[in-house]
């Protein structure tokens, strides 16, 4: 971490954590080394291609991945001063939901189908809180109404209910218990553009009603520069770059950031074509040696192909995982 951020007292703190995919024919290196910190009432938003990470890396802290298939091979991930890695299961359970909820990718998955949504609202309420079911219930009820939706569909079903609505529920599941840390893995990326502005404008709201910290999973980076304080590039299963919003948008500094941003229209430039990022990402189960991005990157050099690409801190003050950081080449990219 650059060197104000680590001043700072981390509410979240990952440490060199490795996530990994295992058949018996391959192991996939999802997740490499990742480490990065979040302060209480922060937003940190990940960003990245498809398959880069992201998601592994917010259900490993949940400890959320699949019992078969998947481990976490290494690293820490401290909340509050306590190793969730190290957790039985019994204290994890005790924690999800209360401490730490998820909003999922897809709300047409994320629900009971043969449940009413105001059950599966109140049953998480009634896994962390002691009560009576008419309590439960009026909690559920009270969720609803937050997230702009009329008590009296408690009893509804989730067919019943549009995409946007279904993610509304999926919200008020998630801040049912107040959680200090919410994981909002692309929570619009179903939905109309209208109501993708509702739902974030929600979040946002929520978050601000119960000082909640996020870590918001996203590929638009009109919605990081809305709603993120700090930002994480993620690249081949590591943070290849990582700042506040404007270090970040103001200077880019690792070519593929910089390519990320070249492949955003720009309605104030007169173009005909966009400048997208040639080549596909890296095959998790076959990484290149050295930097994860050389194959891609118009940079490169031997140093990149074959040697150890750290972090370094750039002239701005954030970091960047590239040997040609803040040099004249990156400069005129």
């Amino acid at each position: 971490m650059s060197e104000v951020m680590s001043q700072r007292k981390p509410f979240l703190e990952v440490k060199d954590l490795v996530v990994e995919y295992f058949t018996k024919e391959q192991t996939v290196h999802a997740v490499n080394g990742v480490s990065f910190q979040l302060e209480k009432g922060r937003t940190l938003g990940l960003v990245g291609e498809t398959g880069a990470g992201k998601t592994s890396i917010a259900k490993s802290i949940l400890r959320i991945l699949p019992d078969v298939g998947a481990r976490i091979a290494g690293g820490e991930v401290w909340l509050e001063g306590e190793n969730l890695i190290g957790l039985s299961e019994e204290k994890m359970r005790s924690i999800r939901g209360k401490k730490i909820s998820m909003i999922f990718q897809d709300p047409m998955t994320a629900l009971n189908p043969v449940q009413r949504v105001g059950d599966q609202i109140a049953e998480v309420v009634s896994l962390h809180n002691s009560g009576t079911k008419e309590s439960f219930k009026k909690r559920a009820e009270d969720m609803l109404e937050m997230v702009g939706i009329p008590r009296e569909r408690y009893p509804d079903y989730p067919h019943q209910f549009s995409g946007g609505m279904k993610q509304r529920v999926v919200i008020a599941i998630a801040l049912a218990c107040n959680p200090e840390l919410l994981l909002a893995d692309e929570p619009t990326t179903a939905l109309d553009v209208t109501i993708q502005a509702q739902v974030l404008k929600l979040i946002g709201q929520l978050k601000e009603q119960i000082h909640t910290s996020m870590i918001l999973i996203t590929h638009d980076m009109g919605v990081v520069a809305t709603h993120c304080d700090e930002v994480a590039v993620v690249y081949g299963g590591n943070i290849i770059e990582y700042g506040s919003r404007e270090q970040i948008f103001d200077h880019p500094s690792h070519p593929y950031t910089i390519g990320l941003f070249g492949a955003i229209p720009n309605m104030n430039e007169d173009e005909e074509w966009l400048h997208p990022i040639d080549g596909l990402p890296p095959d998790p189960a076959n990484l290149p040696e050295g930097c994860s991005f050389h194959p891609r990157c118009k940079y490169a050099t031997e140093e990149c192909r074959h040697g150890e690409t750290g972090m370094q801190t750039t002239s701005d003050g954030h970091e960047c995982r590239c040997c040609h950081a803040d040099t004249v080449l990156i400069g005129e990219a």
